[in-house]
């Protein structure tokens, strides 16, 4: 079971959040975490050109085959998230929108009962 998330850690998530969105490489992360995130990055805007040579520091940094599935899982559903709502017109939700969403995930998960 999760616990519930304070105002403290929602505020501290957020900023940490920013930090890496302005610079990655000053961002209060692990090595392995900005490793990881660049290798997303790649994934996101130029995943044709992903190959062996790319996973190579992520195992030197401890990532796993089943982590590294899961980032590369994770940027691709997002992508097609982004992609089908731009096509089909659906409204994007507001910034309160989605921070309420984001609360809501925090505190009960992602799953729904």
């Amino acid at each position: 079971m999760q616990q519930e998330r304070s105002g403290d850690d929602l505020a501290a998530s957020q900023a940490l959040v920013a930090a890496v969105v302005a610079d990655l490489d000053s961002a209060p992360v692990t090595a392995a975490e900005r490793e990881l995130l660049r290798f997303v990055a790649k994934v996101n805007g130029d995943s044709p050109r992903i190959g062996p040579q790319d996973m190579q520091p992520l195992y030197a940094l401890g990532w796993s085959d089943a982590a590294i599935y899961a980032a590369i899982t994770v940027t691709a559903l997002f992508n097609f998230y982004n992609r089908w709502i731009d096509a089909t017109g659906v409204h994007a939700l507001s910034d309160a929108d989605h921070a309420a969403g984001a609360q809501r995930s925090a505190a009960a998960g992602y799953a729904r009962k």
